[in-house]
């Protein structure tokens, strides 16, 4: 598995990811700034006036903004070096307006019913004969919700739990986890779409808060420590050696490669997941596809840079070259808050990545539904409840290399559609 992530996430698919982000972008006349402001006001619009949006934009947050902006950024550190998060800038700067335009499809091309994402606006926009692309992409999704929605964020959730309780057996541990996150998921879902708007809706604004003001204390603490850390991921974007040394073996690629890839798991642009739930939403396609940006910049460029800010600030030393989970951002918070550290970044991990399953298992219904129908989606369900006890007891590194292969699968066949229909979300 780690062989083809390796593969998949290679030069050529960090070329197309940004080559798509750059073609739209040059098609939408530069969206993500112009339209940033608009964007801006457009939340706070659909959070006065068009709630359906806001929930819509909360289900597609609490799927993007999750274990990626920790353990995501922290292992993007790890592997590639401070360096990383630059190209996780220029991931999200041209994910931005990939974002725009998928979510505008998808909601120009959605059902009566609601019913939007890649495998409708392919068939829709490209016609019934690319429907075999749109299968593709929605089989390819539901493994992608099994990994990168369901055992990646039970996983980190529980190596979270483990470090605050080093006395209990971590088998034992994973388990009881493994069955509180299915009971608490089974719950929400039960209740719908409906009620999964209204918990995403009061939860992500709420967890979103308290993940802000942990790491400002971090940064604050170590302000001094700014301009330095700031310096670092400039100079390691471009040199990483420059920053680490020859000896780490961490070089371009590497920093490259780890930063984009980390940057599209944490804000989801291109693999067309998050269109799925905005297709819920009765605003116009344009005023949703601005929620799209919102959504990148708030999850990329502010939450990821907080976390890579309050870890590279922290004096923490970082394990170069080696897979890390949660650890690099709870060591930072103990700077802070000492033995309390474990214990809130178990509470910021366990509530946003509680979030990310609820909004990944909404988006593997819809993908199931429309592969097998409503039988089809009740299996799927039961299916998706017995990968989340798997996942608490399996190796960290076995979950992202699974999640990093469904990602890419996944995204192949929403890249394509995007470059073909490009012309038809153009902003005004």
């Amino acid at each position: 598995m780690e062989r083809l992530a390796q593969l998949l996430w290679g030069a050529p698919m960090m070329l197309l990811l940004l080559f798509t982000g750059m073609v739209l972008t040059k098609r939408t006349r530069f969206v993500q700034l112009r339209r940033l402001p608009a964007a801006l006001s457009q939340m706070g619009k659909s959070l006065r006036q068009e709630r359906s949006g806001f929930r819509a934009v909360c289900t597609a947050l609490a799927a993007t903004v999750g274990t990626g902006n920790i353990a995501g950024v922290a292992g993007a550190i790890a592997l590639g070096g401070p360096g990383a998060v630059f190209w996780m800038w220029v991931a999200a700067f041209f994910g931005m307006a990939t974002k725009y335009a998928e979510v505008s499809l998808a909601m120009r091309y959605r059902t009566e019913q609601g019913r939007g994402g890649p495998m409708y606006y392919i068939v829709g926009g490209m016609g019934k004969r690319f429907r075999p692309l749109a299968t593709c992409f929605a089989f390819f999704a539901v493994l992608a919700s099994f990994a990168m929605g369901n055992m990646v964020q039970i996983n980190t959730i529980t190596g979270a739990v483990i470090a605050a309780l080093p006395s209990v057996d971590p088998r034992w541990t994973g388990l009881a986890v493994g069955l509180a996150a299915a009971f608490l998921v089974g719950l929400v879902t039960l209740g719908g779409v409906k009620r999964i708007g209204r918990v995403m809706e009061l939860l992500v604004p709420v967890v979103a808060g308290v993940y802000v003001v942990s790491m400002m204390a971090v940064i604050v603490l170590h302000w001094g420590a700014v301009g330095n850390a700031l310096s670092a991921i400039v100079t390691g974007a471009f040199c990483p050696r420059a920053v680490l040394g020859g000896g780490v073996g961490i070089g371009l690629r590497q920093a490259i490669c780890w930063g984009v890839s980390r940057g599209v798991f944490s804000n989801e642009a291109g693999l067309g997941s998050a269109p799925i739930a905005h297709a819920g939403s009765k605003a116009r396609p344009e005023e949703q596809g601005l929620l799209g940006i919102f959504e990148v910049f708030l999850d990329t460029i502010v939450l990821c840079t907080l976390t890579a800010l309050a870890i590279l600030t922290s004096g923490i030393a970082l394990p170069y070259g080696t897979a890390v989970g949660a650890q690099p951002a709870i060591d930072a918070l103990e700077t802070v808050f000492a033995s309390g550290a474990p214990w809130i970044c178990t509470l910021i991990l366990g509530s946003l990545a509680l979030a990310t399953m609820i909004s990944w298992q909404l988006y593997g219904l819809r993908c199931a539904e429309y592969l097998w129908g409503r039988s089809g989606a009740k299996g799927y369900a039961v299916c998706y409840t017995a990968v989340t006890v798997l996942g608490a007891t399996m190796d960290l590194s076995n979950a992202w290399a699974l999640a990093d292969v469904c990602n890419g699968l996944m995204c192949l066949p929403n890249l394509i559609a995007l470059l073909v229909l490009g012309g038809k979300h153009k902003s005004d």
